[in-house]
């Protein structure tokens, strides 16, 4: 099995960049809008104008990336946040070259080196990365002399590097020609291509294309934070409980109400993404928002059933956030930092910061308001409304609902203050206008579980011959064998692993060997899969019985719950629809007929429990 992870999280959309469609590679000629490229297949030259999501990135087989934000030692951690704090005005700067002379001045680090450092943050995107790869022995030193070394060097800059746009293959052969008219050894083919791969984007757009398009991508934007001038500068993000009671998901009974952490996207006032749970706000929910907005939706969308376009996503500059806790856990700030995100806290007493974000949270407030199950926002609106009673949602249900208002409403509807719809104010922002240069369209990440994970906090556990045990309940799989007795010292070494909420039966293990998430699932897979809000529904009958708590008796006390429940819906219905409560029918007159309306028909009894996956 191939150990080496693949660097395939994330790939550039800009025109000249190599994509793979069909199966088949292709050059980007043209990006007409936010969700639509033209593409020139290499082998045949034939155009095609496609959908970005059904674009991918290149295979490649280098480890460009042999860290993990939670494994990585203390010591390389603040090496690589050291040299990311050096690299940043660059970075901002997008490779400006006075800024990176300022910057070798002021740290005392030569020009190449803070290059390197810059190449290696553009080719992964993670601040981890910064720490240096894994000594190789040598592998990938070049050992050409420097005669050869110069004609590589000539040849690439007056075959490869220039607008006639000559192929990889005819620069080799002008290199290998001129090694042979001074019999001399040409070097491997594979080395001139490593050569020509570690050209900057940058330097090949404006040699190969033309200065004018290097300038229009890698040249800084006006503004800085706190100036929201382009699409994913200022991210606000934040909590609230919704006026609403849901029910669960099996039996349809009125549960409780949800938390929604939603992340706006201040220059377009689009929303980039949001997490609905029954969890009260804390680190999870915070990065799950974060993971939502910075990954494409069109899997996510298709998951829950909605048909409509998102096409917002992208690692945003900056988040601001307020001074709650769940804001300021270290593995969020870690994680973040990992992405290259900047945070910005709220400063006290300065209530405008949130603005946004909380007139925003206030429109779908009323929106939510006219749901069955609503609670309202306060009491004198609530009135006499049986809020439980009413309640017809399960929290997928709502999710779904919540998604398609954004989608098909909220984003398409003009906005007051920017006096166009968010949707087009992003797509503004990101392509451009004939006064002001777009950000571009934002880099795809393909690894959308990797980045799910990356913003979930994490439990550390041992490896016993069991496996492990996470809340009173076993996990198992042979991938695990191997870490039985691992140690470090003179104790048994610690592992990382992860899981999400909406289903604990399987949790994720962060490997060493492939620095890659594999699932392990329940030791016992004839278990049912169960929420954490299930979990601890459980867990406090538990306590409040003041019985043993282990994992054969939370399964059977989950398993007692459901058949409760199931068998007081079976009574409710039966009673509801028993002949001495049925009142009788009421009729109306319809176009000369009587018709009959059964008046003791619920509000959305009829409604089918679907099936949703998540």
């Amino acid at each position: 099995m191939d150990r080496l992870k693949k660097n395939m999280d994330r790939f550039k959309i800009a025109k000249g960049v190599k994509v793979i469609f069909d199966n088949k590679e292709a050059i980007i000629i043209r990006i007409i809008n936010i969700e639509t490229v033209t593409i020139e297949e290499i082998s045949t030259g034939i155009p095609h104008t496609v959908e970005i999501k059904k674009l991918h990135p290149p295979q490649k087989g280098i480890d460009y990336n042999n860290h993990n934000i939670v494994s990585i030692s203390d010591k390389d951690w603040e090496k690589a946040s050291k040299r990311y704090e050096v690299i940043k005005p660059a970075l901002e700067k997008k490779g400006d070259l006075i800024t990176i002379k300022n910057i070798s001045k002021k740290h005392k680090v030569s020009v190449p080196t803070i290059y390197r450092w810059i190449k290696l943050f553009n080719e992964s995107g993670l601040v981890s990365s910064l720490a240096g790869r894994k000594k190789t022995g040598g592998i990938g030193k070049s050992r050409i002399s420097n005669v050869i070394n110069d004609i590589v060097k000539s040849k690439i800059e007056s075959v490869y590097l220039n607008s006639s746009k000559h192929s990889i293959k005819k620069t080799i052969r002008a290199i290998e020609n001129t090694c042979k008219e001074l019999n001399l050894k040409p070097p491997h083919s594979n080395t001139i291509r490593n050569r020509i791969k570690d050209i900057s984007d940058e330097e090949r757009i404006r040699k190969r294309i033309g200065y004018q398009e290097a300038k229009y991508k890698y040249e800084p934007l006006k503004g800085h934070f706190p100036g929201a001038d382009h699409p994913l500068a200022v991210v606000q993000i934040d909590h609230t409980p919704v006026d609403i009671i849901l029910v669960d998901e099996q039996n349809r009974e009125p549960y409780k109400r949800p938390w929604l952490t939603l992340a706006m996207d201040i220059y377009s006032r689009v929303v980039l993404g949001f997490y609905l749970s029954f969890e009260a706000p804390g680190a999870l929910g915070t990065g799950m928002c974060i993971a939502n907005s910075i990954l494409p939706k069109e899997m996510w969308l298709g998951r829950i059933g909605v048909d409509s376009n998102w096409p917002c996503y992208g690692i945003m500059d900056c988040i601001h956030l307020d001074n709650a806790k769940e804001f300021r856990g270290k593995m969020l700030k870690k994680t973040c930092m990992e992405y290259g995100i900047d945070i910005q806290f709220r400063p006290i007493g300065a209530p405008h910061w949130g603005g946004h974000i909380e007139r925003l949270l206030g429109t779908f407030s009323k929106e939510i308001h006219d749901l069955p199950g609503t609670t309202f926002s306060s009491k004198e609106e609530k009135g006499n409304y049986k809020s439980e009673k009413k309640s017809a949602f399960s929290l997928l249900e709502f999710e779904e609902w919540l998604a398609k208002y954004i989608t098909k409403i909220y984003h398409n509807r003009k906005h007051s203050s920017i006096q166009m719809t968010p949707l087009q104010k992003f797509d503004e922002g990101i392509m451009g206008t004939s006064k002001t240069p777009g950000r571009g369209i934002p880099d795809r990440i393909n690894n959308e579980r990797k980045v799910r994970l990356d913003f979930m906090p994490y439990v550390e556990r041992t490896v016993q011959e069991y496996g492990i045990v996470i809340d009173h309940i076993h996990y198992y799989s042979d991938v695990l064998r191997y870490y039985i007795h691992d140690s470090e010292g003179n104790s048994k070494k610690k592992h990382i692993f992860k899981r999400d909420p909406r289903d604990i039966s399987v949790v994720y293990f962060l490997d060493p060997l492939t620095n890659d998430y594999t699932e392990i699932p329940y030791r016992n897979t004839s278990l049912p899969p169960m929420s954490i809000w299930e979990y601890r529904d459980v867990l406090k009958n538990l306590k409040l019985k003041k019985l043993p708590i282990n994992e054969e008796i939370i399964f059977e006390t989950y398993k007692d719950l459901e058949e409760l429940e199931r068998k007081a819906v079976k009574r409710t219905r039966t009673k509801r629809r028993s002949p001495e409560l049925t009142l009788k029918p009421e009729k109306v007159i319809s176009k000369n007929k009587i018709i009959e309306i059964d008046t003791n028909i619920e509000p959305f009894e009829d409604l089918e429990d679907e099936a949703f996956t998540y």
